[in-house]
């Protein structure tokens, strides 16, 4: 049942068809917290940037990118962080995300120090400024007008854990001198990065976009509800291949349901096998002594 091991059902599947259930099990007993304990507590404390993932009720799912200075993240205590959000381009997809799904993932690496990386998985809330300060008084507040927040998100953590180093470039920062000042906050077109990717000089000569419809294709192994079997629930009424009940409860799968869940993820899970099958072990480029850097 869902709940006795970290991660979803869908990484389960994948683990035992590929024989890794037991490296899994080794990773969550020593790695997988629901908390931050001191050392990822003074790594999150000191980080200036993070990847943030967010998906909105449909499971339409979006990445993004947040950074600040030192402490931008504030560890609130060991079950809980909060970050602020700056003025961006208005569009605020990950906070609308949030309020139609509070799930969120990010993504902490230190390229330049540690080269190490910190999961963070949880719940999320979105807080006025003035509602967060209320409850913490002693909330720094930031010099520079264009990194004060209005919203800030507190973060319920649910799982924390390493990301490890083995396929982290190591990158040097650039010189304050070198580097121009970060525009925080500015509306300049050309200190936004312009039109760096020509979409907006594409624009007149492209039709109006339109949203693809994908009714509920994140449910279940990317199938459509409906073409999921469903079975007599030993407590009344059905549930399907995973004994997900119709009511949302869940029970334990037996042997025939895991194997016809496995069999509709069949086509998936063999391209997988054979990409690994043909996959040779091959030196680190890190280590080739003709390497000359990631981004060279």
């Amino acid at each position: 049942m869902r709940g006795q091991r970290p991660g979803s059902d869908g990484e389960h599947l994948v683990q035992q068809r590929l024989g890794t259930t037991e490296r899994a099990d080794r990773f969550y007993g020593d790695q997988v917290l629901d908390h931050l304990n001191v050392r990822m507590q003074e790594f999150v404390a000191r980080q200036e940037m993070f990847f943030l993932a967010t998906a909105d009720r449909h499971g339409e799912c979006d990445s993004t990118f947040r950074a600040g200075p030192p402490g931008f993240v504030q560890v609130l205590d060991e079950r809980t962080l909060a970050y602020p959000e700056y003025r961006g381009n208005g569009v605020m997809a990950s906070i609308g995300n949030i309020s139609e799904n509070p799930r969120l993932g990010i993504l902490m690496i230190d390229f330049a120090r540690d080269r190490i990386g910190l999961h963070i998985n949880g719940r999320a809330r979105v807080v006025l400024d003035e509602e967060m300060r209320a409850g913490r008084p002693d909330l720094p507040v930031d010099p520079i007008p264009g990194r004060r927040a209005q919203l800030w998100v507190t973060v319920e953590v649910e799982e924390a854990y390493i990301h490890c180093a083995k396929h982290i470039p190591h990158l040097q920062k650039v010189p304050a001198r070198e580097r121009g000042a970060r525009a925080w906050g500015t509306d300049d077109f050309k200190r936004k990065g312009g039109d760096f990717f020509g979409a907006a000089a594409e624009a007149p000569g492209r039709p109006p976009f339109q949203r693809t419809e994908h009714k509920n294709e994140h449910l279940r192994g990317g199938l459509h509800e409906d073409t999921y079997e469903r079975h007599e629930a030993p407590y009344g009424g059905h549930e399907d291949a995973y004994g997900r009940h119709e009511d949302g409860r869940e029970r334990a799968v037996t042997p025939m349901r895991r194997s016809f869940a496995e069999q509709l993820n069949e086509e998936f899970l063999d391209r997988v096998e054979q990409v690994l099958a043909q996959a040779q072990p091959r030196r680190p480029a890190e280590d080739d002594p003709e390497f000359r850097g990631w981004f060279a």
